[in-house]
Parts: structure tokens; sequence; C-alpha cells
């Protein structure tokens, strides 16, 4: 046994009891951050304009704390990168990360000296957890790779500025740093595929024990590893034991990643994102993620179907129920307020609390009144892929709106790596499995409101190819798997089979 890995085994035991623990006092943990924070930001800018020196109660904070999103928060981070202290948090943050919006252009996500440790602490806590639980510690004695962005920050108002994945790249321990792959040069290429041909050069023949990334970039990097070598991943890296994934639903890649593999390896999944790390997977035995109930944050709950309700409800975490689909709010100490990250959360389990995620309040389709989430569409997709023997490389979903002549429909944009034997039959059973998941999509076909979905095939790489005439190839940037509007279905016509 080398020493990394003998060190760890106590070390993972300690951290796994001290986490066994804090599953026990969750919503004390809750209460004691919800009032560090509201006494901290008393005095700022924010604090003042908000009463916290007259919040006693979770009750006064929703009565004096409006829900925002990024839009509403705008104002404040402008003063911030004006050089201005005390606005939302005491000082000013150490870090900006630096996320791409939807509707928001360029996104500044303020990173505190406070909440900087629960950014890098837990993905630390989910492997050793992995570590305690399963007795595999040998990866840490190997090479590891983060597939993540660029860590070169500029300065914004001051402030050092970068993709979250690049600001966590200078944090990583020094005694992980021998380990770490890929190198520090390669790691500042900005152009995805560029990157790619030189990380999968530098890893090719290293004795790699971990590998970790969004699934679908993890997969490019599979690819070319196989291109390069003509071997699977599993025979290429014979001591590979350990994937670590997070950002989208895992489900969709996972057949396709372990066929790229070639044997089973373990999957520790992270849910992070600027805004905080707020969940991991702390036992290959559980299904869900563990909410990060003692890490800065205070979380918040607001029903799904309400959350863009003038009056929406709030719940604590002592409020929520099993199988109920929120869309997730927090506070935290590097001072967002109300904030809504975008997400929707149902919990699987409430001793402990665990989570999964289901999908974000912007990506749905309801252009009929059926509000399909992404739950239900990858749910769907999944059962039928398993059914008829198909697999999905990747896909999204848009409504049609018919005009004149003809019925609406859902359109499924998708790109197969194994096709299925007969299309239409696969566009019957997918239909299906939707209106068997959704009440209102059922009755919408029903009614001969809708016709039944659509599909339209995307080229190979097509996905792939699109993403990178947009600027978004690689680092943290997903596909949405549904969207309320035709912008991104018609961005792909050029990419279809028939385009």
């Amino acid at each position: 046994m080398k020493i990394k890995s003998f060190l760890a085994k106590p070390f993972a035991g300690y951290v796994y009891k001290q986490i066994k623990k804090g599953m026990l006092t969750a919503l004390e943990d809750q209460q004691s951050i919800f009032e560090h924070l509201i006494k901290a930001a008393a005095k700022t800018e924010f604090g003042k304009e908000h009463g916290f020196s007259d919040i006693k109660t979770y009750q006064d904070f929703i009565r004096q704390v409006p829900l925002r999103d990024y839009e509403a928060f705008k104002p404040y981070i402008e003063k911030i990168k004006q050089g201005k202290y005390n606005v939302l948090w005491k000082g000013q943050p150490i870090y900006f990360a630096k996320t791409s919006g939807t509707t928001s252009g360029v996104k500044y996500i303020p990173i505190s000296k406070d909440s900087i440790s629960n950014h890098i602490n837990t993905a630390r806590n989910a492997l050793l957890c992995y570590m305690s639980e399963t007795g595999n510690t040998k990866f840490a004695d190997g090479k590891l790779i983060f597939l993540s962005g660029s860590p070169t920050l500029e300065r914004v108002g001051g402030i050092p500025t970068g993709r979250l994945s690049g600001i966590v790249n200078h944090h990583i321990p020094n005694y992980l740093r021998s380990n770490q792959m890929p190198s520090y040069e390669t790691n500042c290429v900005e152009e995805w595929e560029e990157k790619l041909d030189k990380i999968v050069e530098e890893t090719l023949h290293q004795r790699m024990t971990l590998i970790s990334g969004i699934p679908p970039w993890v997969q490019m990097y599979f690819d070319r590893l196989t291109q390069k070598s003509g071997k699977k991943i599993g025979e290429l890296f014979p001591d590979f034991s350990v994937l670590v994934q997070g950002g989208v639903n895992f489900e969709p890649y996972k057949a396709k990643l372990f066929e790229s593999i070639g044997r089973k390896v373990d999957c520790v999944e992270l849910f992070p994102a600027s805004e905080g790390f707020f969940a991991f997977q702390d036992s290959q035995d559980a299904e869900g993620l563990l909410l990060n109930t003692n890490s800065g944050i205070f979380f918040e709950f607001v029903p799904a179907a309400e959350i863009f309700s003038a009056n929406p409800t709030r719940l604590s975490l002592k409020e929520v129920k099993l199988g109920e689909h929120y869309a997730m709010i927090i506070n935290n100490n590097a001072g967002l307020w109300g904030y809504n990250i975008g997400d929707t959360v149902k919990f699987v389990s409430t001793t402990p609390y665990r989570i999964v995620v289901t999908g974000r309040t912007k990506h749905f389709i309801s252009a009929f009144g059926e509000h399909v989430i992404g739950e239900e569409v990858e749910a769907a997709l999944m059962a039928t892929t398993l059914a008829l023997n198909a697999q999905v490389t990747e896909f999204t979903v848009a409504p049609v709106i018919a005009k004149g002549q003809g019925r609406s429909y859902h359109e499924w944009l998708i790109e197969f790596e194994n096709p299925p034997a007969d299309l239409v039959v696969f566009a019957k059973h997918l239909d299906d499995q939707l209106r068997s998941k959704n009440v209102y999509y059922d009755d919408l076909i029903k009614g001969n409101i809708l016709d039944p979905l659509h599909i339209s095939l995307v080229k190979k790489k097509g996905f792939i190819d699109y993403m990178k005439s947009i600027g978004k190839l690689g680092g943290q940037n997903k596909v949405p798997r549904l969207s309320n509007d035709r912008g991104l279905a018609e961005g792909l016509k050029g990419w279809l089979q028939n385009g």
C-alpha cells in the first residue's frame, strides 16, 4: 500500500463519521446556519435594505426577502464590480464565478472567504465517503483527471474571475498536485477540441485511476482515447476504478459510457454549481444525493408549479415531503438571498435528506398546458431505448405550434448512437411512455389537441458541432433537455439528417 492511500484510510473514516452524525442534526444545523447568516449580513447594504436586524424567524425572512433570480441581483453585483464593500456579504468576494446564463448573458456569482470551503470540501467529502464505505483507497495513488474549465483568471472590478472549475483548480491540495491531470498548461487551453487532443496525449500512457467531469464531455474524452489507442477505456487504464460525474442526469449517458469503458467501475455523483455545492452521493447503495445541510447554505423549497407565481409557497427543510417536485432556493455565506438557482429536485429520503435533480425551472414544455418536465422526458426515453434496443447520444425536445391546417406536437430532436430498427415503432413507444408519465399530455393527445410526437434525426456529432458553432463546446456547458420555445430546435436545423 502506498503512502497516500494508506493515510487516506483513517482520514476517510473520520470524515465519514462526522457526515453520518450530521445526517441526524440536519434541521438543527439549518436553523443554526439561518441565524448565523442573518446576523452576519445585518450590516450589509442588502441586510439594511431588508431589515435583517428585525428578522427573528423564518416567517419574518419570507416577508422581508423576496425570491430573486440573477437579473434581480444584478444591481448589487454591479456595485461590487465598481469596488463597493459590504454589499451582499461582509467585505468583498474573493472570486467571481463566471457562468453563462440563458437569459442574463454572463453571470458573475460571488464566492466569499466564508463560502469557498463549501466548494472545495464537498467534493473531497464525497470521495472520502466513497473510500470509507467501499474500502477502495488505491485510486489515491494513481493519476486523477478533472475535465474542467481553464484555471486562467481575469480581474473584474479587481476581483479574480473565472469558471468555477478553474477557480477550484487553484485550491486542489498540494498532496494531490502530483497526481492531477492534465498539466496546468493544457488546462489553460480555451478551445475545447484542441484541449481535448492535448489531454489525450498527456494521459494516454498514464496510470489513470479516477476520471471526473460532465458525462457528455467525459464521453468525448473516451471516444478520442479509443480512436487513438484502439482499446476500450477499461483495458487502456486497467487501474481506473472511480468515475466522478455531475452536472446533468447520468442515466441517458450511462449505457454508452460503460460500453466505452468495457467493464464496471464505481460512480460518485456530485451536484455542484457556481452558487454552491449542494449535494453529493455519500453511498453506493442508497438512492439520491445527500443534501449539504451544514456547509454555509440555508435551503428553501418552492413547489415547482408555483415558482413563477406572484406569491409562491416557501418551505424550509423540515416542511418538505417525499416525491414532490421543488424549485431549490438558496441563501448562502457569499450573499445570495432567496436565490432561485433554476434547478428542480425531489426528495427520495428525509432520514437522511437525500435528493435527485429532476430538471430546470426554465426547461419545460407547457406550450399547450401540459407542463412536461425534464425528469419525464428522460424517463420516457430511457424506458423506450431499453425496450427497443436503441442507444441515444444526445437529444432535446421543443413544441411545434400548428399554423393553419394540422395539429401541434412535440418535436424530439435525437442523435442516435444505435438507431432503433423501426423509427415509427420507437416514436409510438416513446409517446406512450410520456403519456403514462404526464396526465396533461395524455389528455391533450386523447382530445386530439396534440398530434403524437415527431422525431427529427440529428446527424452524428450534430449536437457537438452545433455547440461548437455557438461557442459552447466543452467545459460546464450542457444541452437543455427541453425548451418551451423553438430557439434551440431551430438552431439545430442545419444538423438534421435531412437538413
